[in-house]
C-alpha cells in the first residue's frame, strides 16, 4: 500500500508541475533560491514612477474629435512654455518639452522623486485639421489645443462611375 501512494503523490506531483507555466515554474525556482525574506537580485513588476527618467516618460492625452474641430490636451506638469515646442500638421501634433530641475541643493535628501529630463511624442489625429487656424494654450500643466477640422468644402469626394 505504501508503494500505491507514494507512486499516486509522484503522480500528483507531475500533474501539478505540468500544469504551471512557464512563469509560474520560474517563481517557485526562484523562491526555492530566495526564499521569502531574503533579498531579491531583481524585480519583476514595473518600477514606481519616480524611478523612470523623464525621457521614458510621455505626457498622458485626450483627444477628442467633434464635429468641426479636434481637442487635444496633454498632462505637461513642470513645463514651461519658453521649454515646450508644438508642431502641428495635417494629420498630427508632436510635442518636445523639457523639465528642468533646479540645481541640486545643499544637505541631505530625504526623498529624491521629482524627474527632471526632455521628452518627445507625436499623436496621430483622427481627422484632417487645418494648422494654420490652431490655438494652443498652456495653463497649470495642462496643453489645451483647438485644432479646426479642414472645412468640408474643402475636401473632395470623388463619384465612383460604373462600367
Amino acid at each position: 500500500m505504501a508503494m500505491e501512494e507514494k507512486e499516486s503523490q509522484a503522480v500528483e506531483r507531475r500533474r501539478r508541475r505540468a500544469a504551471l507555466s512557464p512563469f509560474e515554474e520560474m517563481e517557485r525556482a526562484l523562491e526555492r533560491l530566495f526564499p521569502r525574506g531574503r533579498p531579491r537580485l531583481w524585480r519583476w513588476e514595473w518600477p514606481p514612477w519616480s524611478e523612470v527618467p523623464f525621457g521614458s516618460r510621455m505626457p498622458r492625452v485626450d483627444v477628442i474629435d467633434r464635429e468641426n474641430e479636434v481637442i487635444l490636451r496633454a498632462e505637461v506638469p513642470g513645463v514651461t512654455k519658453e521649454d515646450l515646442d508644438v508642431t502641428v500638421t495635417e494629420d498630427s501634433v508632436i510635442l518636445r518639452g523639457e523639465i528642468k530641475r533646479p540645481d541640486e541643493e545643499a544637505g541631505d535628501y530625504y526623498y529624491h522623486e521629482m524627474g527632471a529630463g526632455a521628452f518627445s511624442r507625436t499623436i496621430e489625429l483622427p481627422a484632417a485639421i487645418d494648422p494654420q487656424r490652431a490655438k494652443v494654450r498652456l495653463k497649470n500643466g495642462v496643453l489645451e489645443m483647438t485644432l479646426p477640422k479642414i472645412e468640408a468644402e474643402k475636401r473632395h469626394k470623388i463619384a465612383i462611375e460604373e462600367d
